[in-house]
């Protein structure tokens, strides 16, 4: 397999009143495409953080971050942001949906940044996508709730179609199951290796759920904010 995501000596620092807090240091990092990796570690030693940069939601104070040979970090705010919103699909722990749309428009959203700037598909083809998802999703009954006459369950899946809307080559999960229960954790994780195995994306889960993460095919361990491969 192709190298996808790759980091080079990528540190990350925090001004703080009581001094410097260093999160990340020196992560050397290669993801293979159509990889599922688990980052694994205790709360607090840079999981996130790791995550947020990897997607280009945060820069790391040095260090850099390529997509198949590009320099992220190097790219103007507008192609940045059209990277983020093409390439990348993200999926949180608290699930971030608009709550006064309904699950439908929630994860037409992407779609609709695009066509704000004048590209991408018409609004009808990105309805039917969405509504293409929810159907995956199993929530094609739940199109005109919002999110908070969903479960906790359904408001994350929701979250995903949402991430997939674009077709991103990666999905970054940020602890997506930590706030369901064990069956539905189960399922949400089925969904992702379904994902994997028939679309090819590359997934990249922080998780404290050691047993799904045994599920990956590669394990990362975050200690004091370095990396150690555990597979």
């Amino acid at each position: 397999m192709n190298t996808f995501i790759e980091t080079k000596n990528l540190n990350k620092s925090f001004a703080t009143d009581a001094g410097e807090i260093k999160v990340l240091k020196e992560i050397e990092l290669s993801i293979h495409e159509r990889e599922m990796v688990g980052i694994v570690g205790a709360s607090g030693v840079g999981k996130s953080t790791l995550l947020h940069i990897l997607g280009a939601l945060d820069r790391p104070t040095s260090g850099d971050v390529f997509y198949e040979s590009t320099d992220v970090f190097s790219l103007d705010r507008y192609a940045l942001a059209a990277f983020r919103n093409r390439t990348v699909g993200f999926v949180f722990q608290f699930h971030h949906l608009l709550p006064e749309f309904t699950a439908l428009e929630n994860i037409m959203m992407p779609g609709l940044i695009g066509l704000t700037g004048g590209g991408g598909a018409s609004h009808e083809e990105v309805s039917k996508k969405a509504e293409d998802l929810l159907a995956r999703m199993g929530l094609s009954g739940r199109k005109r709730h919002r999110p908070g006459e969903l479960s906790g369950g359904e408001q994350q899946r929701v979250a995903v179609a949402r991430a997939l809307l674009l077709h991103p080559k990666v999905v970054l999960a940020d602890e997506p199951t930590g706030n369901l229960d064990t069956a539905t954790g189960e399922e949400l994780f089925r969904i992702f290796s379904d994902l994997n195995r028939e679309q090819g994306i590359t997934f990249i889960i922080v998780t404290h759920n050691e047993p799904l993460a045994q599920r990956c095919h590669r394990i990362l361990k975050m200690v004091d904010g370095r990396l150690i491969d555990k597979s």
